[in-house]
């Protein structure tokens, strides 16, 4: 990882981001089209007698700008609803809001972040969950409380996971930053939470990437075969979940793969994102919801940001 110059005034010793293989995973399928798409757009335009330079270079720019000035800067909110055909009674309806990658300090983050206020504002979920990676600088940590203090008041409260660029930017001073938003953080702990008449586990592992996750320690006194519900900022911590008989997981930290076409799937991954990239999997029992995020590299097409509300059903 880059090590930031100690002599530079302003900036945190530490990591920062390297899309180097190994740590962020590309996908040949997408390479390939890109290749491929390139010969086509080159024969059709020499068929049709222009330039093709100039007609390439129309086509790429028309892209781009879908990619780097529209779609990430338009973020949609998802209604998802996942059943189960044992979830206790009292669960049947329960709202959860998931906000997830606001990656404050890049481009068009602050607007995505206040778009996504908004939206729980008027759904009004039960409860509010942050699955990491709320900033990527360090002077964006003061906009945090400035941007989400029009969050509404969650009946279950409201509770975050780090991801790894707010271990790299500083977790004791997010955490202060959102302690008087009322935001509490389990890293590898857990709550018991009634809703409905009926209890369940509300879990929080840490970062997989540059924090200390033990699952074990998260659900230690867990009722075992109680409905558990676990935040964990790398999605790929799925598999020990669902060994540890967890019922959900949300999590985050892949946007997606920045780019998500059909038959391409996504274009680029960082590591514990790989083997779940996007949306909803099944993991033996364990269902996992994968939010696209709202911020990050403001790259996007076919994979727009998004806030999250998830209802749990029963049946």
């Amino acid at each position: 990882m880059a090590v930031i110059d100690q002599n530079m005034p302003g900036q945190r010793t530490g990591r920062r981001f390297d899309p180097t293989p190994g740590r962020v995973r590309y996908s040949r399928r997408w390479m390939g089209a890109t290749a491929a798409g390139g010969v086509l757009a080159s024969l059709a335009v020499a068929a049709a007698g222009l330039p093709a330079m100039v007609a390439l270079g129309i086509a790429g720019a028309a892209g781009a700008a879908y990619a780097l000035l529209h779609e990430p800067r338009n973020p949609r909110l998802e209604q998802i609803t996942l059943r189960f055909a044992d979830l206790p009674r009292g669960l049947d309806g329960m709202r959860i809001g998931q906000i997830s990658d606001m990656h404050l300090g890049m481009r068009y983050t602050a607007e995505n972040g206040r778009w996504a206020v908004a939206q729980m504002a008027r759904e009004r979920p039960d409860l509010l969950v942050f699955t990491g990676d709320f900033v990527s600088y360090e002077h964006a940590i003061p906009d945090l409380p400035v941007i989400l203090a029009g969050l509404p008041r969650a009946p279950l409260g409201a509770f975050a996971v780090p991801g790894n660029h707010d271990y790299w930017e500083g977790v004791p001073e997010i955490q202060r930053a959102l302690a008087p938003l009322g935001i509490e953080f389990l890293i590898n702990a857990h709550r018991r939470l009634t809703f409905g008449g009926d209890e369940f586990v509300l879990a929080g592992v840490d970062d997989l990437w540059d924090g200390a996750p033990d699952l074990r320690v998260t659900l230690d006194d867990a009722p075992r075969g109680m409905f558990t519900l676990l935040l964990a900022h790398c999605p790929d911590v799925a598999d020990e979940a669902a060994e540890h008989g967890v019922h959900v997981q949300l999590s985050g930290h892949t946007h997606g793969g920045h780019m998500c076409l059909p038959g391409l799937g996504s274009f680029c991954l960082p590591r514990y994102g790989w083997r779940y990239p996007i949306g909803h999997e099944w993991i033996g029992a364990t269902q996992l919801y994968v939010s696209r995020g709202l911020g990050g590299l403001p790259l996007r097409l076919g994979c727009s940001p998004e806030a999250t509300i998830i209802t749990l059903r029963r049946g």
